[in-house]
């Protein structure tokens, strides 16, 4: 699991509690902004899946012709 990943993540877990926090005050603002949140953090955990994904197979790569 590389850096993107892990910030990815943690930007969803925030984003959920502020769009949870904002449906138990009724506040649609804090709401949108937690589902805006969240939907950021995934797609930084998934570009940091990719960029892993191409390191592994360079990596792979690079193994093979050894």
């Amino acid at each position: 699991m590389n850096r993107d990943e892990i910030k990815g993540k943690a930007e969803k877990a925030k984003g959920f509690v502020k769009d949870k926090a904002g449906e138990v005050t009724n506040n649609p603002d804090l709401e949108a902004e937690g589902e805006m949140e969240r939907a950021g953090g995934e797609v930084r955990e998934t570009f940091g899946k990719a960029k892993r994904k191409v390191k592994e197979g360079i990596e792979e790569l690079t193994d093979d012709e050894d």
